[in-house]
C-alpha cells in the first residue's frame, strides 16, 4: 500500500497514510460564503460529510472561505497540527487551534513521518500554497486547488497529482481556475502515476451573482495518463 485518496468535493481530500491520515481543505458542514455575503456566493452542501477516521494533521492551501472553511474547522480538536499559507493563520488562531505551521513557497516541515514541501500556487491577489507531500517510504503526491503550477520545481516523479482538470472563467477576469491549461505542464514537470480532478466536483449546489457568471472549459486533447475523477467519498488507492 502507497496511500489512499478520497475525495471529499470542492477542494477536500481525506489521504490515509500508512501511518497517519491528512485532511486537506475540508467543507464537511454548513454553507459556504464568499464576503460580501449570500447574495453574492453561497454554496451549499447536499449533506453533511462525515469523517470516521482519525484525522493527524490538517492542510490548507489556503485562506480563501472554501479552502479555509470555518464551520467545518471548528469541528476539530483545537490541538491537532495544522500547515497552512500566512493568509489562513489569522483565521485559525481566532478559532483558537494551537499548532499552526505557517509555510511559505520553497520552505519544508516535518509531521510524523510526512514531509511538507510549499510550492507557490494562486495568487489571490496574494501567492497562496500548493504542496509537495512524501511519507517516509517516498510515497508522493502534489496538490494545488487553482491550476497555477510553480515553474521553478525541479522535474521529478511523484504518484499522484491533485488538481482542478477544468478551467473556470469570469468575464473580464478571465480564468481563476486553469485546470485545463495547467494539466500538460504537470505531466511533464511530474510524470505521475495517476491525477485525481479537484476543484469543482462534489454534491453541493451553488447560488448568487457570481456563480451566474462562471462559465467551464474542459481540456479537449486526448491525455496518455490515469486521469480520474472521483465522485464525493469516492476512493482510489495509489
Amino acid at each position: 500500500m502507497t496511500f489512499k485518496a478520497t475525495y471529499l468535493g470542492s477542494n477536500g481530500w481525506f489521504i490515509k497514510f500508512k501511518k497517519n491520515n491528512l485532511i486537506i481543505d475540508p467543507w464537511l458542514k454548513g454553507d459556504l460564503i464568499f464576503p460580501p455575503g449570500e447574495w453574492f456566493f453561497k454554496g451549499s452542501l447536499e449533506q453533511e460529510i462525515s469523517i470516521d477516521k482519525d484525522i493527524d494533521i490538517i492542510l490548507l492551501t489556503q485562506g480563501l472561505p472554501d479552502h479555509c472553511h470555518i464551520p467545518t474547522l471548528q469541528m476539530f480538536r483545537k490541538d491537532i497540527p495544522i500547515i497552512c499559507p500566512k493568509s489562513a493563520s489569522r483565521i485559525l488562531e481566532n478559532i483558537g487551534f494551537s499548532s499552526i505551521k505557517i509555510l511559505k513557497p520553497n520552505e519544508i516541515t516535518h509531521q510524523f513521518n510526512l514531509s511538507f514541501e510549499a510550492t507557490a500556487g494562486a495568487p489571490v491577489p496574494q501567492i497562496e500554497n500548493g504542496y509537495i507531500v512524501r511519507d517516509d517510504e517516498d510515497n508522493s503526491f502534489y496538490i494545488e486547488p487553482h491550476g497555477y503550477l510553480d515553474e521553478n520545481l525541479d522535474n521529478q516523479s511523484l504518484d499522484a497529482v491533485i488538481t482542478p482538470t477544468k478551467n473556470l472563467e469570469l468575464p473580464l477576469v478571465g480564468s481563476f481556475v486553469k485546470g485545463a491549461d495547467v494539466i500538460p505542464k504537470l505531466i511533464k514537470k511530474f510524470n505521475p502515476k495517476f491525477i485525481l480532478s479537484s476543484t469543482v466536483g462534489g454534491d453541493a449546489k451553488y447560488s448568487g451573482i457570481l456563480n451566474n457568471f462562471i462559465s467551464v472549459q474542459e481540456y479537449e486533447e486526448e491525455l496518455n495518463c490515469n486521469l480520474i475523477d472521483l465522485e464525493s467519498m469516492q476512493s482510489i488507492m495509489i
